[in-house]
Protein backbone atom coordinates (compact mmCIF):
# COMPACT_ATOMS: atom_id res chain seq x y z
CA UNK A 1 0.00 0.00 0.00
CA UNK A 2 1.47 3.23 -0.93
CA UNK A 3 2.40 5.53 1.55
CA UNK A 4 0.08 8.68 0.40
CA UNK A 5 -3.07 6.14 0.42
CA UNK A 6 -2.55 5.01 4.05
CA UNK A 7 -2.25 8.02 5.23
CA UNK A 8 -5.17 8.98 3.73
CA UNK A 9 -6.78 5.87 5.70
CA UNK A 10 -5.32 7.34 8.75
CA UNK A 11 -6.50 10.53 8.11
CA UNK A 12 -9.92 9.23 7.47
CA UNK A 13 -9.37 8.09 11.46
CA UNK A 14 -9.43 11.60 12.50
CA UNK A 15 -12.16 13.40 10.83
CA UNK A 16 -14.32 10.11 12.16
CA UNK A 17 -12.67 10.89 15.77
CA UNK A 18 -13.65 14.28 15.36
CA UNK A 19 -17.31 13.59 14.15
CA UNK A 20 -17.96 11.61 17.26
CA UNK A 21 -16.03 13.82 19.35
CA UNK A 22 -13.17 11.41 20.73
CA UNK A 23 -10.92 13.26 18.96
CA UNK A 24 -7.70 14.37 21.64
CA UNK A 25 -5.09 15.27 19.44
CA UNK A 26 -3.08 14.74 16.36
CA UNK A 27 1.50 14.12 16.21
CA UNK A 28 3.29 14.15 13.72
CA UNK A 29 7.30 12.81 15.18
CA UNK A 30 10.04 11.09 14.70
CA UNK A 31 11.77 12.59 12.03
CA UNK A 32 13.79 11.07 9.20
CA UNK A 33 17.49 12.99 9.63
CA UNK A 34 18.87 16.10 11.36
CA UNK A 35 15.82 18.63 10.87
CA UNK A 36 14.98 22.11 11.61
CA UNK A 37 11.47 21.05 12.12
CA UNK A 38 10.78 18.80 14.88
CA UNK A 39 7.08 18.15 15.39
CA UNK A 40 4.06 19.48 13.70
CA UNK A 41 0.90 19.35 16.75
CA UNK A 42 -2.43 19.18 15.79
CA UNK A 43 -5.40 20.60 17.63
CA UNK A 44 -8.86 21.99 17.06
CA UNK A 45 -9.68 25.43 17.11
CA UNK A 46 -13.34 27.43 16.31
CA UNK A 47 -13.16 30.34 13.84
CA UNK A 48 -16.13 32.37 13.00
CA UNK A 49 -18.08 29.30 14.00
CA UNK A 50 -16.90 26.68 12.07
CA UNK A 51 -14.64 23.72 13.59
CA UNK A 52 -10.99 23.87 12.08
CA UNK A 53 -7.68 22.71 12.95
CA UNK A 54 -4.33 24.59 13.74
CA UNK A 55 -0.95 23.36 12.91
CA UNK A 56 1.71 24.25 14.59
CA UNK A 57 4.78 23.45 13.03
CA UNK A 58 7.82 23.36 15.40
CA UNK A 59 10.98 23.90 14.51
CA UNK A 60 14.31 23.90 16.34
CA UNK A 61 13.79 27.70 17.08
CA UNK A 62 10.62 28.80 16.26
CA UNK A 63 6.87 27.73 16.41
CA UNK A 64 5.06 28.93 13.05
CA UNK A 65 0.80 27.68 13.40
CA UNK A 66 -1.51 27.75 10.77
CA UNK A 67 -4.89 27.32 10.24
CA UNK A 68 -6.96 24.92 8.03
CA UNK A 69 -10.11 22.90 7.42
CA UNK A 70 -10.32 19.52 8.81
CA UNK A 71 -10.63 18.26 4.50
CA UNK A 72 -7.83 20.38 3.95
CA UNK A 73 -5.69 19.60 6.82
CA UNK A 74 -5.01 16.01 5.24
CA UNK A 75 -3.45 17.53 2.34
CA UNK A 76 -1.30 20.03 4.13
CA UNK A 77 0.30 17.01 6.36
CA UNK A 78 1.00 14.83 3.72
CA UNK A 79 3.41 17.12 2.59
CA UNK A 80 5.21 15.92 5.24
CA UNK A 81 4.97 12.29 5.31
CA UNK A 82 8.60 10.61 4.92
CA UNK A 83 9.45 14.23 4.55
CA UNK A 84 11.23 14.72 7.46
CA UNK A 85 8.50 12.41 9.08
CA UNK A 86 8.13 8.74 9.51
CA UNK A 87 5.06 8.81 11.90
CA UNK A 88 2.16 10.38 13.29
CA UNK A 89 -0.24 9.50 16.61
CA UNK A 90 -4.13 10.43 16.68
CA UNK A 91 -4.84 10.46 20.37
CA UNK A 92 -8.55 9.89 20.58
CA UNK A 93 -10.54 8.88 24.02
CA UNK A 94 -11.15 5.66 22.50
CA UNK A 95 -7.44 4.30 21.42
CA UNK A 96 -4.28 5.54 19.67
CA UNK A 97 -3.50 5.33 15.93
CA UNK A 98 -0.26 5.01 15.25
CA UNK A 99 0.95 5.57 11.55
CA UNK A 100 4.47 4.37 10.94
CA UNK A 101 6.87 4.47 8.08
CA UNK A 102 9.97 1.86 8.49
CA UNK A 103 13.32 2.14 6.69
CA UNK A 104 12.25 0.61 3.33
CA UNK A 105 8.32 2.58 3.13
CA UNK A 106 6.60 0.29 4.42
CA UNK A 107 3.66 1.77 6.42
CA UNK A 108 1.88 -0.11 9.42
CA UNK A 109 -1.30 1.34 11.26
CA UNK A 110 -1.30 0.00 14.70
CA UNK A 111 -4.11 0.42 17.41
CA UNK A 112 -2.83 1.09 20.94
CA UNK A 113 -5.10 1.92 24.46
CA UNK A 114 -6.00 5.43 24.51
CA UNK A 115 -3.54 7.26 26.18
CA UNK A 116 -6.15 10.25 26.98
CA UNK A 117 -9.34 10.04 28.72
CA UNK A 118 -10.66 13.28 27.74
CA UNK A 119 -11.22 14.55 24.08
CA UNK A 120 -10.63 18.09 23.22
CA UNK A 121 -12.22 20.50 25.36
CA UNK A 122 -12.80 22.55 21.88
CA UNK A 123 -13.98 19.58 20.27
CA UNK A 124 -16.50 18.76 23.19
CA UNK A 125 -17.77 22.03 23.36
CA UNK A 126 -18.73 22.72 19.76
CA UNK A 127 -20.45 19.14 19.55
CA UNK A 128 -22.34 20.23 22.63
CA UNK A 129 -23.26 23.63 20.97
CA UNK A 130 -24.74 22.03 17.97
CA UNK A 131 -27.40 19.93 20.01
Amino acid sequence: MSLYIAFDDFYTKVKESIADGTFAKLTMAKTIGNTDLKNIYVRPIVEEGDLKLELKFRHQEEELFEIHTIENTCERLKEFVNNPFSSAILFTTEFDLVYKLNKKKAVSLTNQPPTFGNASPVILEYWASKK
